[in-house]
């Protein structure tokens, strides 16, 4: 498996690239920014990108998504709740408050849910519904590995203090979704270092006490 890592933009966001050593096919997870580098970081692995998903649609994990799926043609998937929760109005409302800009986004190709599968030419990840930081917030699980977005973090938990989040709503997600994976899955969160599951089982202290 390709994955490569790129923190971009001014929130520091994790975008993530996905490929096949075999086909050179790949899916990006959450373009926050800085477009034109993570195209060039695309061509440069000689990938091709039929996908697009976002973890969810807050502007700094969507923010380059509109140039990226120009340029590579990828189709777009999300969680449906989270379309469903208004792409622009939302996404909008947040980039006010944090004192950015936003431009449209394009009407989702797909809409996941809870149990879906992305495949990705031998990659197969599990789509796991893990709101709490956002209505449609998801994670994505596969071949050890787990793509939290901005539900679980190293030592850490997604913000709740935003429209649309709730503390409990994460807790649940991360309790009866995350913490049932093996303790070696390695978590790549939505910003911060990778973690493992094991990791957060015993250290994080939003977990310690159930733990």
């Amino acid at each position: 498996m390709i994955l490569k890592t790129l923190v971009v933009g001014p929130f520091a966001s994790n975008c993530y690239i996905v490929g096949s050593e075999s086909s050179k096919k790949a899916m990006i997870i959450d373009p926050g920014a800085e477009a034109r580098r993570i195209l060039k970081t695309v061509n440069d692995l000689g990938l091709t990108v039929p996908l697009i998903v976002v973890t969810h649609v807050h502007v700094d994990h969507v923010g380059a998504l509109m140039p990226v799926k120009e340029a590579t043609g990828a189709k777009f998937a999300l969680h449906e709740a989270e379309a469903n929760a208004g792409l622009g109005v939302f996404s909008r409302m947040l980039s006010t408050m944090m004192g950015g800009s936003f431009s449209n986004l394009p009407e989702p190709d797909r809409l996941l849910k809870d149990g879906d599968k992305v495949d990705i030419d031998g990659l197969h990840f599990t789509v796991l519904h893990t709101p709490g930081h956002s209505p449609g917030g998801i994670s994505l699980h596969g071949n050890g590995v787990l793509f939290s977005g901005d539900t679980l973090f190293n030592y850490g938990i997604g913000r709740t203090d935003f429209p649309g989040c709730s503390y409990a709503q994460i807790m649940d997600s991360i309790q009866n979704k995350l913490m049932t994976l093996p303790d070696e899955t390695i978590v790549y969160p939505g910003h911060g270092p990778e973690t493992t599951i094991g990791a957060e089982r015993k250290m994080n202290p939003f977990l310690t006490e159930k733990y």
